[in-house]
């Protein structure tokens, strides 16, 4: 499969693709990303993920230079001149070109890629047997310094910084907590947690990414009739919980079956679990062919 980007207007090569190295980006994290997911030569909710990179545009005074529709159209595009059934896509948006902090001395005109390859963030295995987790000293952002909803390149620091630390601990990911003690989401991932039945998830007020896949499965629980609560979980709600699970666009739906050393639930994926990762992985089948 060929590894193409699209890049301002021309399509090369992954190994071809440069970008100045004044890219607001590059010298402030001055700029947005979505990673979409192909699966069988559709893009899956792709419309999601370019309304959300266009709030976050909105937000942050992107002078932007393309509208939906056209950005949508070149990803289709692209994918077809990739020729690729199963993928990855990351598409950046960045505010534009220039030395200097201030937005008014530089080039406004927003650079913009869009990256077809591959990706696989955990083994297949892990998904079978679940993904051990530690609590991380890393906490997110808060949501009165930047808001959660942008995904912009800039926050994620915070996020590396406890992935480096889940790394050296043997563990698959890190939980990450917000300034008030309550459980945010993992470093790339979102997270749920299930008790009596009841699946639960981190309120979006909590300093969370409302993720895409994460809105996906609480539509799917909701359908299948489970009892779902976005709210204000503590460690003691993770602990004492019957089983655990992560959603993410790179992770799609995997099972975590233990924190800190210690089991959630009997330590292996549980029912509900599993029947919400064969349900989104129906799922998957719907999207926007190319």
């Amino acid at each position: 499969m060929p590894k193409l980007v699209w890049l301002n207007g021309q399509v090369m090569p992954l190994e071809s693709a440069v970008t100045s190295v004044a890219d607001h980006a590059h010298l402030y994290g001055d700029g947005l990303f979505e990673g979409i997911r192909i699966y069988g030569r559709k893009v899956f909710k792709l419309d999601e993920h370019l309304a959300r990179l266009f709030h976050g545009c909105t937000f942050m005074g992107f002078e932007m230079t393309t509208t939906p529709a056209d950005l949508r159209a070149t990803i289709l595009d692209v994918c077809r001149q990739a020729d690729i059934a199963n993928g990855y896509i990351r598409l950046n948006v960045t505010r534009g070109t220039g030395l200097g902090l201030d937005p008014k001395h530089i080039v406004r005109t927003p650079n913009i890629m869009v990256m077809v390859s591959s990706l696989a963030l955990y083994p297949e295995e892990a998904y079978e047997i679940g993904l051990s987790v530690i609590t991380s000293s890393f906490r997110v952002i808060s949501p009165d310094a930047l808001d959660p909803r942008v995904k912009a390149i800039g926050r994620y620091a915070a996020n590396i910084l406890a992935k480096q630390e889940a790394n050296r601990a043997g563990a698959g990911e890190g939980l990450m907590m917000n300034h008030q003690g309550y459980i945010a989401e993992c470093t790339g991932d979102n997270v749920f947690f299930v008790k009596d039945g009841v699946v639960r998830t981190p309120h979006p007020s909590c300093g969370i990414l409302e993720g895409i896949t994460r809105n996906s499965v609480i539509e799917l629980a909701r359908e299948a009739g489970y009892s779902l609560e976005e709210t204000f979980l503590t460690p003691f709600d993770a602990f004492t919980a019957d089983e655990a699970f992560l959603t993410g666009t790179a992770a799609e739906v995997i099972p975590m079956v233990a924190l800190d050393g210690r089991k959630i639930g009997c330590g292996t994926p549980g029912q509900i679990t599993q029947d919400l990762m064969r349900k989104f992985r129906e799922h998957t089948h719907s999207g926007v062919a190319f």
